[in-house]
């Protein structure tokens, strides 16, 4: 049987595309909170965030919860949140046709708050080992200039 064609998750096209939605960060934070753009990013310092980003897989949050704890050199493992957009939201152009065609990760990013609704807290991380290959990785493409974060606003 064929596959479908893939379709671009857009502002105008989003409310087909059902959770549970995962937001893995270094920030404790109580279920009702949102999370909102316009505050520091996690992985780049000096860069404010004009999204909020999140997935439709666990995988991701569970790389973003890493990566943050690692940059800001904080011990433990993060948190990962189960959330739930309060507005539109499109894919993520950071991973989607860029490093994997379509959208496999289910990333996405919204300019409105996303509202945590739980906490995961029976997740596995990825070993020190992985960890550090992944920062590594991250620090090469900052040196060669090809750590590029697209995160502008775009007209819905």
């Amino acid at each position: 049987m064929k596959k479908p064609p893939w379709e671009p998750v857009t502002f105008e096209n989003c409310n087909h595309v059902t959770g549970p939605f995962y937001h893995g960060t270094k920030a404790h934070l109580a279920i009702g909170a949102l999370l909102s753009p316009g505050y520091p990013s996690n992985y780049e310092e000096g860069r404010v965030s004009n999204h909020i980003y999140f997935s439709a897989n666990l995988e991701p949050a569970v790389w973003g919860a890493e990566i943050a704890m690692s940059l800001a050199s904080l011990a433990g493992r993060g948190h990962i949140y189960l959330v739930e957009p309060t507005g539109t939201f499109e894919d993520d152009p950071n991973l989607t046709n860029k490093r994997f065609p379509g959208n496999p990760t289910k990333s996405y990013r919204t300019r409105d708050p996303l509202r945590i609704i739980g906490v995961v807290e029976d997740w596995q991380g990825h070993s020190e080992e992985m960890v550090r290959s992944m920062l590594d990785a991250l620090l090469d493409l900052q040196r060669r200039g090809l750590a590029i974060i697209e995160d502008s606003i775009r007209n819905p």
